[in-house]
């Protein structure tokens, strides 16, 4: 069983910081599939990315890397130590790398 509307607030987190994050002119791909009884969903962008030093510190709450710190940002650094907290609590994971298009890429991934 899962809660429908905890995950969409996953996805939906993932898709606004992608939006935000990417260059102007942002390009975001999402793709899903269903493959060995788990479902997943990749958001992809041109955006600027995240070191790979920093990829696990970015679920941390409250930690924003040094481009996002701007107070007029809006952002609190919560949103994706929530999202995996949710994706977890699934039997899930949220996994960040490097996209295709230059930016960033996330996977969550949630058994069926």
């Amino acid at each position: 069983r899962a809660d429908r509307r905890r995950l969409q607030q996953v996805v939906l987190n993932l898709l606004a910081n992608a939006v935000r994050f990417s260059s102007s002119g942002a390009t975001v791909a999402v793709t899903t599939d269903v493959r060995d009884r788990a479902a997943s969903v990749q958001i992809a962008d041109n955006g600027p990315g995240i070191p790979v030093s920093e990829r696990e510190n970015v679920f941390r709450p409250f930690y924003r890397l040094a481009v996002a710190r701007n107070q007029n940002a809006g952002n609190s650094g919560l949103g994706l130590a929530i999202a995996r907290d949710i994706a977890r609590s699934h039997g899930g994971d949220i996994v960040l790398g490097e996209s295709s298009m230059g930016g960033l890429r996330a996977v969550v991934t949630v058994p069926l």
